[in-house]
């Protein structure tokens, strides 16, 4: 799980549900109606605690897990972020005709707390796919020199692996104070070296690659990107599936173009095709 794919509106979720469980131990109706003995809580009424109370934290926990996972799960053909979703309608609905059915019973501070954060829980389930500020993430994108991307050796931070924005561009690793490229040989110092296996380059021979250089056809050079907000990765054979969800503030390995979109390399080793490209930052 990846919680640096949750949204804002995730996080609303998230307190929304914590509100409703604290709602659950306040009194549900006035405690005057009940003489000098204390009023009830939801915890003494079963319908009402797993019908309000218990059926939002958990439609909270199925939102979030679901927006958490790097795959999606379903439970009867539903996506468990929309099974979350009704459960929160539901939740919300119960509340509402909770505090409309009392006859001649004041409510109390559990049962109109409980149907404003079920109401709340409900609201943002529904806006947070529709509503751009929603849809933002919860943790924004660490800055590019600051987190250690995968790959990275231990104990070097700004020197691993591809690093974004690093001094070691891609397909130069190992090239400290002093060391030859790959593939070139070594010799004096001031005595110019020649390509691997061969001696100084022939005439005409000048700025071509080197056999077996790492120049990708079209131009595209690898670079590293992060993705402003969720969004999911497709199999390279084009198929609509996701194999993945790329998450904000984590750094992936852009490798090649493939019409509009990119081919990316996940932390995994997985490689799909990010069709949307729009506002990703590049390390």
């Amino acid at each position: 799980m990846n919680i640096r794919s949750l949204t804002r509106g995730d996080g609303v979720v998230i307190g929304a549900a914590v509100l409703l469980f604290i709602a659950s131990f306040l009194n549900l109706y006035e405690s005057s109606a009940f003489g000098s003995s204390n009023a009830p809580n939801a915890w003494d009424s079963l319908g009402t605690v797993m019908s309000i109370h218990l059926a939002g934290v958990i439609a909270a926990a199925l939102i979030v897990t679901s927006r958490a996972l790097p795959q999606p799960r379903r439970i009867a053909g539903l996506d468990l972020g929309q099974f979350g979703v009704a459960l929160a309608i539901f939740a919300a609905w119960t509340a509402l005709w909770s505090l409309i059915g009392l006859d001649g019973i004041d409510a109390g501070s559990g049962l109109i707390l409980g149907f404003v954060a079920a109401l709340i829980l409900a609201a943002a389930a529904v806006a947070t796919p529709l509503v751009p500020p929603l849809k933002a993430a919860l943790v924004g994108a660490p800055r590019p020199r600051t987190p250690q991307p995968y790959g990275g050796q231990p104990g070097a931070t700004g020197q691993g692996y591809g690093y974004p924005g690093g001094q070691q561009p891609y397909g130069t690793q190992g090239q400290g104070q002093g060391q030859q490229p790959y593939g070139a040989q070594g010799g004096q110092p001031g005595q110019a070296s020649g390509p691997f296996g061969g001696g100084q380059p022939q005439g005409g021979g000048a700025g071509r690659p080197s056999a077996g250089g790492a120049t990708p056809a079209g131009d595209f050079a690898p670079f590293w990107f992060a993705v402003p907000v969720a969004r999911p990765l497709f199999g390279e054979d084009g198929s609509q599936t996701p194999i993945a969800e790329l998450a904000p503030g984590t750094w992936y390995l852009a490798v090649e173009q493939r019409g509009s979109g990119l081919v990316a390399q996940t932390q995994d080793g997985r490689r799909g095709v990010l069709q949307d490209t729009s506002g990703i930052q590049r390390g």
